[in-house]
């Protein structure tokens, strides 16, 4: 990259000892020179990363996407859910018992391990969501 960065620092330098030499009637005709060397250097340079983001994306795809699925259905975000959810369930459950007595706290407590059973099977393809089998993610079964 320095490397490019130094050849673009020569190449300015050249246009503007040829605009000391040459004059100021040649100076839109230098900088259009220059800028053009710029925007093909640019261009490269986009060019080069569309590739390689193309590339990993194709990769991923060959992958089955599971790099990020399994972040996301991970050990870890089931337990932070856990977490969160009991300390939740601290005012929900002060909330149910005021307003509806032992029912309303059954109640709240039904529905927070409900919520936290649908949550932690959902990694697990039989139990939680249905998906169908495909090219891209062959490790699922129906």
């Amino acid at each position: 990259m320095e490397a490019r960065d130094a050849e673009l620092k020569k190449d300015l330098d050249a246009t503007v000892q040829t605009r000391k030499e040459l004059g100021a009637e040649y100076e839109s005709a230098l900088l259009e020179s220059f800028l053009e060397k710029v925007e093909q250097r640019m261009n490269s340079t986009v060019d080069r990363r569309v590739r390689r983001q193309l590339a990993e994306a194709q990769m991923a795809n060959a992958r089955g996407g599971r790099a990020s699925q399994s972040s996301v259905d991970g050990w870890g975000e089931r337990f932070g859910f856990g977490m969160v959810s009991l300390i939740l369930a601290i005012p929900l459950s002060a909330i149910g018992a005021v307003n509806a007595g032992l029912a309303g706290l059954f109640i709240t407590w039904a529905g927070i391990v409900g919520v936290n059973t649908v949550h932690s099977m959902r990694g697990f393809p039989r139990f939680g969501r249905s998906r169908r089998r495909d090219q891209s993610d062959s490790d699922w079964e129906e």
